[in-house]
């Protein structure tokens, strides 16, 4: 199962034999929740909606199972899936989020506009951001507000670049 805007795996199955299911809902129902510690017991909740979501039948990854956020899946000019993963680059101290919004930077300037989505969570909701980094450049910065000092759940997807899903407090 990966992100359709970017590609990022964001949840993988060995399935063998027939009857596989055809569609994301029949996987996960209306969002695939993914939760990361914010730590003292409590645990952020990030759901992607399933509408947002694609299934692949790909290639035996066993690495896909374990960090998934690290593999995408390319499409090819006819719109379908390409059965082997792609290893994504890593990065690394990219996620920085602020009273204003929440700034992704990779470590080399892209060659193209690059999309990213982000959610971040909030006490009861999550917010759902999207841009692109320009070609050329680093970095984007998402706008959202946020209380200084509050600790947060994100999920950041930059296309061709391994995902992130982290704790990060706003500065």
């Amino acid at each position: 199962m990966y992100a359709a805007d970017t590609g990022h795996v964001v949840g993988a199955l060995a399935l063998t034999g027939v009857g596989a299911p055809a569609d994301v809902a029949a996987l996960v129902g209306r969002a695939l929740p993914l939760r990361v510690s914010l730590g003292q017991g409590r645990t952020a909740t990030l759901p992607l909606n399933a509408r947002d979501l694609a299934l692949a039948a790909v290639d035996d990854e066993p690495a896909a199972l374990t960090d998934p956020l690290s593999f995408g899946v390319e499409v090819t000019g006819e719109g379908r899936p390409k059965p082997a993963l792609v290893r994504l680059p890593s990065w690394t101290d990219g996620i920085a989020l602020a009273k204003d919004g929440l700034t992704v930077t990779v470590q080399v300037a892209v060659a193209r506009p690059t999309p990213v989505v982000a959610l971040v969570s909030d006490e009861q909701d999550t917010h759902v951001l999207a841009g692109e980094i320009p070609a050329q450049q680093t970095q984007v910065k998402l706008p959202v507000t946020l209380t200084a000092g509050s600790v947060h759940g994100v999920l950041v997807l930059p296309a061709g670049w391994a995902g992130h899903l982290e704790k990060a407090a706003v500065t």
